[in-house]
């Protein structure tokens, strides 16, 4: 999928770069268009992608740039309330504590019911906190800023569940929470030892899983960016060209 993303960028400013070189080659009355036209096509769609290039990677020169990687530390701690809120909820404590002793199936049953009933969407509007909150919401506001990452919500919760299913429903964080409760003395405890075994957990997540984890979705809707910066660029670029000339 992401090579099909990176191909739509890739194509779009291929086309400007023809453009251009069209418009350099060519005389006639209409090279000032055509090289025009393909010079602000490629600025357009150029700026953009080194915008959603900057999410994740550090330009050197550039300031603000590799964001997730700066202040991954902020998102992670936005992550770990939103667990330690939402799965320790009453409810929940109460149902481990009672499942003290019951079978490994079961007891992923109850962890997978959790997970799923997380509301990750606060995960999602702490990401986008996090960037909003950095210098690089300067550029993103001019590609439409927060609502330009909307599209991203729905896909970036159904990748973290998946994550989080897979960091806190395999064998070993199973045994190890079904060791806790068996040793627990009160619901008190449990919510102790579980909250350490979280902690680490995401003391295990790094920036470059947080990368991995959501440059695939936001490369593939973020995509666009690129194609509609090179296709504005390109009639901005037009309509200057025909006002200067008519202007003359």
């Amino acid at each position: 999928m992401q090579g099909l993303v990176i191909n739509k960028s890739l194509v779009s400013n291929f086309v400007a770069v023809v453009v251009v070189t069209v418009g350099y080659l060519m005389s006639g009355p209409y090279q000032e268009y055509v090289l025009n036209t393909g010079l602000f096509a490629l600025s357009g769609g150029i700026t953009n992608w080194l915008a959603i290039h900057m999410l994740f990677e550090r330009v050197p020169g550039l300031y603000g740039s590799g964001v997730v990687q700066l202040r991954f530390e902020d998102f992670k701690e936005g992550i770990r309330n939103l667990i330690m809120e939402q799965f320790f909820n009453r409810g929940d404590l109460e149902a481990f504590f009672h499942g003290a002793g019951q079978s490994s199936e079961r007891l992923g049953e109850q962890i997978q019911g959790t997970i799923d009933s997380l509301d990750l969407e606060k995960a999602f509007d702490s990401l986008m906190d996090v960037i909003m909150g950095s210098s690089f919401a300067g550029m993103l506001g001019m590609l439409g800023g927060r609502d330009a990452l909307n599209p991203l919500k729905s896909p970036f919760v159904e990748r973290m569940r998946e994550y989080f299913s897979e960091q806190f429903t395999n064998d070993e964080f199973q045994s190890r929470v079904e060791g806790a409760m068996k040793n627990a003395l009160d619901e008190e405890s449990i919510r102790k030892t579980v909250s350490e075994l979280i902690e680490q957990r995401l003391n295990q997540m790094t920036p470059k899983m947080v990368k991995d984890i959501v440059q695939e979705m936001i490369h593939k809707h973020l995509g666009w960016l690129v194609v509609w910066g090179c296709a504005f660029g390109g009639l901005i670029g037009l309509v200057v060209t025909i006002v200067n000339n008519w202007s003359v």
